[in-house]
């Protein structure tokens, strides 16, 4: 499917609130109602919209901090065995508060985003549950402080 720049203007409007009424976007684009409804139903059946989810609040939802961790992973492990990053993403994917595994190039091999309610909570995060993970050989955490949106 080619996309156009109605399409990309569509995409922007659902991106920055996907629940506004298709009237809200076709005044906003000054396009029939109907073509936007037809066109977001296109793009719902060629997979280029492929959900819609929500935008939390975090803070509402006791998690307070956020941050993200750079892992090194390490592939020859003691036990004999071989590891890759997949098999190690794949586990880590699966720790409470994770939210998106990220495998990267360069000398990071992932970047885990991980929201905790508190300092302590992420502390014991990275000590008792992420280092404990065989082939995750060192980590580096930053606390987010601020996170811009840009829609």
């Amino acid at each position: 499917m080619k996309l156009d720049q109605t399409d990309f203007n569509i995409l922007l409007c659902l991106n920055y609130d996907a629940k506004q009424p298709t009237r809200q976007i076709a005044k906003k684009l000054n396009i029939p109602i109907t073509t936007i409804h037809n066109r977001i139903k296109k793009l719902e059946q060629e997979k280029v919209i492929t959900k819609y989810v929500p935008v939390l609040d975090y803070k509402k939802l006791g998690k307070y901090v956020y941050a993200l961790v750079l892992i090194k992973t390490k592939y020859d492990l003691i036990e004999g065995k071989n590891k890759n990053q997949e098999d190690v993403a794949r586990e880590i994917k699966h720790l409470p508060g994770v939210e998106e595994v990220c495998s990267v190039t360069g000398v990071i091999d992932l970047i885990v985003r991980v929201r905790q309610e508190n300092i302590d909570q992420l502390n014991n995060f990275l000590i008792d549950k992420l280092r404990k993970i065989s082939g995750v050989a060192e980590t580096q955490t930053m606390i987010v402080l601020n996170s811009v949106w840009f829609w």
